[in-house]
């Protein structure tokens, strides 16, 4: 029976990595000579693989605080891959474990949403429904401890991290309350959570709000689902919706394919470009409006990104909506997630993507066919959180006015603005 071999000494170890890497030069070159005798001149990278052991065993060596191996060559790892561009990366297994939660908008935990305030981890808002929602922590409640350790203070992924874990398991959360002097002690039952990315509600008759937060699996279904719970408390279809796509980061890409389609009869939402086969697609609307034609004014601003700037793309290019607020940010690349051994992986940039009327907004953003000023003279005292939206937010207000605009759009119909 084969055992495998246990390198201890770094100087093999990089000996070893300098032999694979030019044994796979050498392979790579013998496929591309190959096909290409012309390119029996071009140099082979055994130098660079050279170098790199001889730096890797000099800071192993002479560094002033001893440097651990693993942690050494996971580094050079994560710098190969982040030097890039500014989105490909190297996931270790937590970085890994996040993207797939992100993407799949469920985890186990228990369904907290937290932010950090002057060095504090403070609820934003617990998930309807889930397990600390049910025990009665608020929004605005500071956390103080978990299982009885001070949280980090510099990091959110450290407290977000403990609180999550095995499905039925318990967790004790010291919490902080105003208007109490001593801390709340909660014993939560970890379960199932699932992260809700679309929020929609009635700021006027007549007149829907939707804001998504982000794009997960899950996200073309609560659209439709939100679009149909405003139309039942209408008692009638709406007569316009407020998008709000303001600082939504992205997410999956074939979400916001899914967002722009309940929106479109038809037509190209997106199409992409790359190196391999997979890297070169075009995605397409199918047949059918949930709202039928009725006017959309799309939010943005300049945390507008990726899957947003998709959906915003497409229903500005077929005239479905008005845009309004700030130039997008301007990511028109696409990422795929590889996985590797180890339940490690990297995410890799493998595209451009271009709106339906053909433009890259790499680098360049999508701007708005209305654009809104920042406020020079902001409420010095903001709404409370839990008054109405359009007294909260006079971009969403403005919005709202503008839906009530009518002009004559491509379908011959009552439609938003384009400009």
């Amino acid at each position: 029976m084969l055992r495998p071999l246990m390198i201890k000494n770094t100087r093999n170890l990089l000996l070893l990595a300098v032999g694979i890497l030019i044994g796979l030069s050498l392979g790579l070159a013998h496929g591309v000579l190959a096909e290409k005798p012309e390119a029996l001149g071009q140099d082979l990278p055994w130098q660079d693989a050279r170098l790199l052991a001889e730096v890797l065993e000099r800071v192993e060596r002479e560094y002033v605080d001893p440097v651990d191996d693993h942690q050494l060559l996971q580094a050079a790892i994560r710098g190969m891959v982040s030097s890039l561009d500014p989105y490909s990366a190297y996931l270790d297994g937590d970085e890994y474990d996040e993207i797939k939660i992100s993407s799949s908008g469920q985890y186990s935990g228990v369904g907290i949403e937290v932010s950090m305030q002057d060095g504090q981890v403070v609820v934003v808002a617990p998930f309807e429904g889930s397990p600390a929602a049910e025990a009665g922590i608020r929004s605005g409640d500071v956390i103080a401890a978990i299982d009885g350790v001070a949280v980090n203070t510099t990091t959110l992924a450290d407290t977000i991290g403990r609180m999550r874990g095995k499905e039925g398991t318990a967790v004790k959360i010291e919490i902080l309350r105003e208007g109490r002097t001593e801390p709340l002690q909660f014993t939560l039952r970890r379960s199932r959570v699932q992260l809700r990315s679309v929020k929609a509600e009635m700021p006027e008759a007549g007149f829907g709000y939707v804001r998504i937060a982000q794009f997960s699996e899950t996200t073309g279904d609560e659209l439709i689902n939100a679009l149909r719970s405003l139309r039942k408390s209408n008692g009638a279809p709406l007569k316009g919706l407020v998008l709000d796509l303001r600082d939504n980061p992205g997410g999956v890409l074939e979400a916001a394919v899914a967002v722009a389609d309940a929106f479109l009869d038809g037509g190209v939402i997106v199409s992409a470009k790359g190196r391999t086969p997979d890297s070169k697609f075009e995605m397409n609307a199918t047949p059918g409006d949930e709202l039928d034609g009725a006017p959309i004014v799309v939010l943005v601003n300049g945390g507008s990104a990726s899957a947003a700037e998709i959906v915003a793309g497409a229903l500005k290019d077929h005239h479905r909506a008005t845009l309004m607020g700030r130039t997008t940010f301007g990511k028109g690349s696409v990422q795929t997630v590889m996985p590797l051994s180890g339940d490690r992986a990297i995410k890799l940039t493998t595209s451009l993507y271009y709106t339906p009327s053909g433009v890259s907004i790499n680098h360049r953003g999508i701007a708005p066919d209305i654009e809104l000023e920042r406020d020079p003279n902001p409420p010095s005292v903001p709404p409370p959180a839990d008054a109405p939206l359009l007294q909260r937010d006079a971009q969403v207000k403005r919005a709202l006015q503008e839906l009530k605009v009518p002009t004559v759009g491509a379908r011959g119909g009552l439609s938003a603005a384009t400009r």
